[in-house]
């Protein structure tokens, strides 16, 4: 655990030194959430919408953003660049635990989109949305995001370790626009065509999406909650188990 967090600390400095990079982390999903609201809000007007609880559309759009910003993180590139100057090497020739190698990484990534996602949240207030399960949903909420930020980290840095290339490894971040498009984003499951809501059942950021709606228009489906959990808690432990294993062969 010491290893774990003098490596974390480490990791947040860096971020701390490169705001550039954490930028684009706020400023797409803020663009996002803008533009879909700007283009469907009309069509689904909040007080006649069942779906919506009352609330207008950003409510609905909020999770989406969210999603996107936990999946800009900069981890898997501050490891490749580790790579390329030989220091990931100097770590692993040193008495350090394989875990804290990859579990440091991980932990200041959840540390950051907890900063980000409580700033996208303050923000999302302005746009008239509302947290209607309170403050419990909102520090739920916070959680959910930073997990999936976990999760999405720890699939980035399974490529990195695998190509070590920087060019690989950023071209591995677009998989999520797929992912992320093949969910329920603009409308309901119930909504979708047949095709689509079989595709978009079968995607796990569709749990992790509606359980973080259930959160922010309430409606009582605290079932999509724990689901949305469940899922984000066996992929992040997937990712930890692969990461290791990779770190363990790394040559």
């Amino acid at each position: 655990m010491k290893q774990t967090l003098i490596l974390t600390g480490r990791a947040l400095r860096e971020a701390r030194r490169t705001p550039e990079a954490l930028a684009p982390t706020l400023l797409i999903p803020l663009f996002f959430l803008v533009v879909n609201v700007g283009q469907a809000g009309k069509i689904f007007p909040g007080k006649s919408t069942p779906f919506l609880h009352g609330q207008g559309y950003a409510g609905f759009q909020l999770p989406s953003s969210l999603l996107v910003a936990g999946s800009f993180g900069s981890a898997a590139l501050f490891l490749v660049e580790d790579i390329e100057k030989g220091y990931f090497d100097r770590l692993r020739a040193a008495p350090v635990s394989r875990v804290a190698l990859v579990m440091s990484r991980l932990l200041a990534e959840s540390v950051k989109s907890l900063v980000l996602t409580a700033v996208m949240i303050a923000i999302s207030l302005l746009l008239g949305v509302r947290i209607a399960t309170g403050v419990g949903g909102f520090l739920l909420l916070l959680v959910l995001t930073s997990a999936w930020a976990v999760v999405f980290a720890g699939f980035m840095q399974l490529i990195a370790l695998k190509t070590r290339s920087s060019a690989a490894t950023q071209s591995g971040g677009l998989i999520f626009f797929p992912l992320l498009f093949l969910t329920p984003s603009f409308a309901p499951r119930a909504m979708l065509t047949h095709p689509m809501e079989v595709a978009a059942s079968c995607n796990p950021v569709t749990y992790i999406m509606e359980g973080m709606r259930a959160l922010v228009l309430g409606g009582g489906d605290w079932g999509r909650v724990g689901l949305a959990f469940a899922v984000v808690a066996a992929a992040g432990a997937v990712m930890l188990l692969l990461n290791v294993r990779l770190v363990k062969r790394f040559d």
